[in-house]
């Protein structure tokens, strides 16, 4: 595996020492330690287990909504020798559902959506299915709606909008009877686009640029535009060895904005899941309801609620999570409430390097350390 030089690595370390600086004035020296600790192990976590598999990957860990810890790690672009940094922009994949959701929300919280009415109410144009389908079963992948099929995940064409998209999947048939089994579909998110459109009455990026990005001053996420000039994106890659990295194939994500068309970076995410730890920008009823598991018919939970995985670690803490897999990029955002902890990992390989075995870790890393009173606070 690559790695940047020594004056670049130089230069994250000054970066991230300055980072911390504010964090280490206001906390006791046994608080900076037991940091130092953690950012420690995470980072030999980072650097053994995930940074050899793939040409670049990045991280970041917040608590009470500071970042803590942000750091990037090998290439953003393999032939420039370009280093990741925490600026780099990744693709998120299905990690935008979590992000769509909280827009979803909004709109149920303002009284402009009702995830039980028909879908048809809101997208009158979507074939009937002599079936009830609503939002709330979309949303949590009970709505029937099939997935990819063949190499559609490879689409490199584009769609006007949300509407032009339907028309991959509209006529299919239902995989299975709406609330009855839980079948992931990234398309059913693509259908509640559309309802959002309608109930916003405005364009699904404009909407969710204007009610969820700005007011969380998520500046560093934006749609994944074909062709787009933007220095801070990564290159995207795939291969099966590090020896073997190749440049993965073009795609246009413009079909699936909604489940799985955004950039971001792993500081920006970390932000955006900190301000889901508590009630403020969302209602508490609104929360709770994001973040619990839907049923099946037959009253068997899943582990989905609204936009997120829903679970416990190995301690038995629950957590609420999404990953995301994209051509050329692959990601995992964890929330762990007991500690107040949000742990963001984004890398440009199609491969995922991310497990249970290794997030989880760096999550547990810090939770010794914010788990106390004095952890440090906003």
């Amino acid at each position: 595996m690559n790695t940047p030089s020594s004056p670049v690595r130089r230069a994250l370390l000054r970066s991230l020492a300055i980072s911390f600086a504010a964090l280490f004035l206001s906390a006791s020296a046994a608080d900076r330690s037991a940091l130092d600790v953690a950012i420690g192990q995470a980072r030999v976590l980072v650097e053994t287990q995930i940074a050899p598999k793939v040409p670049g990957v990045s991280v970041a860990v917040a608590v009470d909504g500071q970042v803590v810890w942000s750091q990037g790690f090998g290439y953003a672009d393999l032939a420039e020798k370009k280093p990741v940094t925490p600026a780099t922009r990744f693709r998120i994949g299905s990690i935008s559902k979590s992000l769509t959701a909280v827009g979803l929300m909004l709109l149920v919280e303002r009284g402009q959506l009702d995830l039980d009415a028909p879908v048809q109410r809101y997208v009158p144009e979507f074939p009937e299915k002599d079936v009830v389908i609503t939002t709330r079963q979309l949303a949590g992948h009970l709505g029937g709606i099939r997935h990819y099929r063949g190499n559609e995940m490879h689409l490199n064409r584009p769609f006007a909008d949300a509407r032009a998209s339907l028309k991959i999947f509209d006529r299919d048939p239902l995989e299975a009877p709406p609330g009855t089994k839980y079948i992931y579909t990234t398309y059913g998110w693509t259908l509640i686009s559309a309802v959002m459109e309608s109930a916003a009455r405005q364009d699904f990026l404009a909407y969710m640029e204007t009610a969820v990005l700005r007011p969380l001053a998520l500046a560093q996420t934006r749609a994944d535009h074909k062709g787009a000039t933007d220095p801070d994106c990564t290159r995207f890659y795939a291969g099966e060895a590090p020896d073997k990295f190749t440049p993965a194939p073009a795609v246009d994500n413009s079909y699936k904005w909604a489940g799985g068309g955004y950039l971001s970076t792993p500081e920006d995410l970390v932000r955006f899941g900190s301000a889901l730890l508590q009630p403020g920008f969302l209602k508490t009823d609104t929360l709770a309801l994001m973040f619990t598991q839907q049923k099946t018919a037959d009253g068997k939970a899943t582990d989905y609620g609204i936009g997120w995985r829903i679970g416990r670690d190995a301690a038995g803490h629950r957590v609420m999570l999404h990953t995301g897999g994209s051509i050329g990029g692959t990601s995992v955002l964890l929330l762990h409430p007991a500690t107040r902890t949000v742990v963001a990992l984004v890398c440009n390989h199609s491969k995922s390097p991310f497990t249970k075995e290794n997030w989880e870790p760096i999550a547990e890393s810090f939770a010794p350390v914010f788990a106390s009173k004095t952890a440090p606070r906003r």
